[in-house]
């Protein structure tokens, strides 16, 4: 009885499961090329994101080393790292509008 009533329930589970694949229409080149952009801009904000992370961790790391090793140039690594941060950080909201850009605008016209 078991058995039976678990095979019933994984036929429909595969089933309800298989449904929305015929439900959709055929794509088009549009609809593919705003599926890619979205891909790009998205991959594109990662690596932006991951490697922006790292080199603002690289510098503040080694303005952490540089105070403690000179502690009288204190306040001059500090404004080098600030303004490193800040361009670091503008690069990586660049990258944040290009994608929202693609993500919202048809790319291409149309």
């Amino acid at each position: 009885m078991t058995k039976r009533f678990f095979l019933s329930l994984a036929l429909v589970v595969t089933v309800g499961g298989m449904v929305p694949l015929y439900a959709q229409g055929p794509a088009t080149a549009e609809a593919e090329l705003v599926k890619w952009s979205i891909i790009t801009g998205g991959f594109a904000l990662a690596v932006a994101a991951a490697f922006g992370a790292l080199s603002q961790a690289k510098g503040l790391a080694s303005a952490a080393e540089g105070i403690a090793r000179n502690p009288s140039a204190a306040n001059e690594i500090r404004g080098s790292l600030i303004l490193g941060l800040v361009l670091i950080e503008s690069l990586v909201i660049y990258v944040l509008l290009i994608s929202l850009i693609l993500f919202f605008i048809k790319p291409f016209g149309g």
